[in-house]
Formats: C-alpha cells, structure tokens, sequence
C-alpha cells in the first residue's frame, strides 16, 4: 500500500487520527467551524471498540454535520492521556474544543441517544 491505508471504505465518514498534531488540526478545524465532534477512542485488541466500529460508521453516515474521530490509544496516546482515557471503548462529545459527554462502554443505543441530545440544540439553532 502507497500511504492510502486510511481509504479503507470508501464511503467512510470516519477520521482515523493518526497524530496529536492531527488530533489538534482537527479539533481546531471544528472548532473554528462551530462544528461538534464525537470520537471513538479505541484499541486494536479491545472487542467491543471493534464491535462498536461499525456502528459509529452509521452514525457517521446518519449526523452529516458532526465531524466523527476515531482515536487508537496505543498509536495516539498522548491524546488518549490528555483527553483522560481509562477505557476503551470510551466515546467523547466534544464543542468547542471541550468535552461535553463521556460515554465509556460499547452501549449502541445510549451512544445514539447522548449523540441525539447533543446535537439536538445544534440542529434547531442552525439556520440553512
């Protein structure tokens, strides 16, 4: 492969990041943009992050207006120690470059659930 490991599925929403300096880019970005980020903060060898995979890929697909991360916390630990990462699989919902939910677990509905009454507020003060 020629540096286009991350084009893995093509229809995919999700951002793997692969840095803190991409950590930091994109939360910037979102930041700037008043856009509200969700991250999955994963591990190669935790089944139910692996689980959750491609369930956090639907919501991805279902919220166009979130921006979704994924985070692998042996390969970026110096986000996973800086966002406070004990678990895995731990989701955080994010505004303005600060937390605003902690979900930690592989619980599907809850997810759908915090993510719904997260961006809810956002939806309905967002003018087309």
């Amino acid at each position: 492969m020629s540096g286009h490991e991350h084009n893995q599925l093509k229809t995919s929403r999700v951002v793997k990041v692969d840095s803190k300096e991409s950590w930091d880019f994109l939360i910037s970005q979102a930041t700037n943009q008043s856009c509200p980020v969700v991250v999955h903060f994963t591990a190669a060898w935790c089944i139910p992050s692996l689980a959750m995979n491609p369930f956090f890929e639907e919501l991805a697909l279902s919220y166009q207006d979130i921006l979704f991360l994924l985070v692998d916390v042996d390969e970026v630990k110096a986000v996973a120690a800086k966002m406070e990462i004990k678990a895995m699989p731990t989701f955080l919902l994010m505004k303005k470059g600060e937390p605003v939910d902690k979900l930690v677990g592989a619980n599907p509905e809850e997810l759908r659930k915090r993510i719904n009454d997260f961006i809810h507020p956002i939806r309905y003060n967002k003018t087309s």
